[in-house]
């Protein structure tokens, strides 16, 4: 008795059903302005950028310049090898390194000490905001007249009351000699000074940052430490500090990229003289007072691979770390 076998057919593809593919056209209708933006505003200059970086363009040029024309290295090898290019980079990478530290330090010491509540804690925290939400014109003319070696405040306090024997420039001297501790030390003057700036500015985003991470760690850890007898330095290096790891990680990052690509601080106290000439503003020289497109459009890109490399190595060796914590 023979049986027979009826053949087993293949399944069929499910077809996205007519809802979800109306779902996907509104979603896609949804976000379209918000693409339409980002690709107008960011994607295309950017673009336009690195074309630019590759061709030799004047001011002049620029109207007649296109996107495709005759690319070449020669905007890059003249950047690289032009005078002051790594002085600038060495430069940027100092003040960057620590207008960062400095800010987090501030930030961090300026939360401690506000974490307790007391009658108009409010109040001082929202005076700690100032010099973030202050304009960035009138906080540089503020520090360069009180600076001002002339009739500076801060001068005047130092020759009357803390005897200095001449008042300091701060904002035009390369460098002065320091003794500590009998060692004759040769400081760069300018460049602390806009460092100082850039720390007293930014810290307030730290401080907000490093207080909202305060408010959620919870007081009962503190309180076993303190029963078993732990110092107030014990349980800030083996409680509060570890809590604020993370966080502290995410400022790191984002204050050194602002940093790193910061202008308008260094060009309005000192126009990027004195020692304090960064990458941002050789690009912005290189554009305005040179005319030379090419040339500030490749040192532009420059700056960004350089960024680039330096976070992508820094989120190598401590991300996962931080991760981990």
């Amino acid at each position: 008795m023979s049986t027979s076998t009826t053949p087993t057919r293949a399944p069929r593809r499910r077809t996205p059903s007519t809802r979800a593919r109306q779902d996907a056209r509104t979603g896609l209708a949804l976000i379209s302005p918000t693409l339409v933006v980002v690709v107008v505003v960011v994607v295309l200059p950017i673009l336009w950028t690195v074309s630019l970086a590759f061709q030799e363009v004047r001011l002049l040029d620029l109207r007649t310049t296109g996107v495709v024309g005759d690319y070449t290295l020669d905007n890059f090898r003249d950047v690289l090898t032009s005078d002051g290019f790594l002085t600038a980079l060495l430069t940027t990478l100092f003040y960057a390194v620590g207008g960062t530290g400095l800010a987090i330090l501030i930030g961090l010491v300026a939360a401690l000490a506000l974490r307790r509540p007391f009658r108009g804690r409010g109040l001082v925290r929202a005076a700690l905001l100032l010099p973030y939400v202050a304009p960035v014109v009138a906080a540089a003319f503020v520090w360069s007249t009180a600076l001002n070696p002339q009739y500076g405040v801060v001068n005047a306090w130092g020759t009357g009351t803390f005897g200095w024997e001449d008042p300091i420039a701060f904002l035009s001297s390369r460098s002065d000699d320091l003794s500590l501790l009998g060692l004759d030390l040769e400081v760069p003057t300018a460049l602390l000074t806009v460092i100082a700036f850039e720390a007293w500015r930014s810290f307030p985003f730290a401080f907000l940052f490093l207080t909202a991470r305060l408010e959620a760690v919870p007081d009962t850890y503190e309180e076993a430490a303190r029963i078993d007898g732990a110092t107030p330095t014990q349980r800030f290096r083996h409680i509060v500090l570890p809590q604020l790891g993370p966080t502290i990680a995410v400022l790191c990052v984002l204050r050194f990229i602002w940093t790193f690509n910061n202008f308008d601080d260094i060009y309005l106290l000192t126009g990027g003289g004195a020692g304090t000439e960064v990458v941002a503003v050789r690009v912005f020289t290189y554009l305005t007072a040179r005319s030379d497109i090419g040339a500030a459009a490749a040192q532009a890109l420059v700056l960004a691979l350089i960024l680039a490399v330096l976070v992508t190595a820094y989120l190598k060796l401590f991300g996962r770390r931080e991760e981990r914590a």
